[in-house]
């Protein structure tokens, strides 16, 4: 009995602090959900990075994102409440006038857009993280990261292309690694009429091969091999071979293709096989107007 009057008297006491200490609870209640809302997401990105190391993808990267999203969101939420309840809150938010609410409802279009086209493209898969894309405007690199609004894409070096979900969403984008295991680059190579083509296709092949960033990624019957290079168009003032080659997903792209032009441009230099270029013929009137003389002559 005197434990039961105790603790009866212990609530009471708990009872008058609170009510003669209002703003000090209320702060330190909010302090207590700050740190709920710090703890759950940081709960929140070790599961998925777990998930991530048995399944990798971009749709675990995106609802990573949702869902530390919506428990900020809620977190947020529930400290308004604490300031005069939920019903508050809401009444004040959306209980404005038909301006305010036409105002939000056009400001969150871009958002909502973006949050639905991530969704599509997490579901979809129209690419992964690591693959190499180039999209219709011509912007390339490899997908590093998706958030619940942009894809970020990395260029050249350090260089990051931030797009928007919808706009991604919207454009032709070219996979160079779609549902693969390595990474492919396409290459172009013209030669000069009148080459040897079968030497030419020899050594880029060999070049190909020598490379130590190239890996064997051409799926046949015999097992994984080297492309082929293949003779593809006689165009206006050359002939066009192309091939593909294979990489690990590390590798940068950059490096293989400054790496695989630099040798098959000094194969080529040594073998004598001539890659054409433009050149333009410059006439000095005068002279044409000595040598009509002394044709007349």
């Amino acid at each position: 009995m005197v434990f039961i009057e105790n603790l009866q008297d212990f609530f009471e006491d708990l009872g008058d602090f609170i009510n003669d200490n209002k703003t000090l609870v209320s702060v330190l209640l909010i302090l207590g959900i700050l740190i709920l809302i710090w703890l759950l997401r940081r709960l929140n990105a070790i599961v998925f990075k777990r998930i991530q190391r048995k399944q990798p993808g971009l749709h675990v990267l995106f609802f990573e994102r949702v869902i530390s999203a919506c428990i900020f969101i809620v977190g947020i939420i529930v400290i308004f409440s604490v300031f005069g309840g939920v019903d508050s809150v809401w009444k004040s938010m959306l209980g404005g006038t038909a301006i305010i609410s036409a105002v939000l409802a056009f400001a969150a279009q871009d958002v909502i857009k973006d949050i639905l086209a991530g969704m599509m493209i997490s579901v979809y898969k129209p690419f992964e993280v690591g693959n190499r894309i180039e999209l219709e405007d011509g912007t390339a690199g490899i997908i590093k990261d998706i958030t619940m609004r942009h894809v970020v894409i990395q260029g050249i070096d350090t260089q990051m292309w931030v797009i928007p979900n919808s706009r991604l969403n919207s454009m032709k984008i070219r996979n160079f690694s779609y549902h693969a295991v390595h990474k492919g680059a396409q290459f172009q190579f013209n030669i000069a009429y009148g080459s040897d083509v079968e030497k030419a296709m020899s050594l880029i092949r060999q070049a190909v091969i020598d490379s130590e960033y190239t890996i064997p990624g051409k799926l046949t019957d015999k097992g994984r091999e080297y492309s082929h290079v293949y003779f593809t168009a006689f165009d206006d003032s050359s002939l066009r071979l192309v091939t593909t080659v294979y990489f690990e997903p590390k590798t940068p792209s950059e490096v293989v293709i400054s790496d695989i032009n630099m040798r098959v441009d000094n194969a080529f230099r040594e073998h004598g096989i001539e890659i054409p270029f433009q050149y333009i013929n410059v006439i000095n009137k005068s002279d044409v107007s000595e040598a009509e003389e002394k044709v007349s002559k």
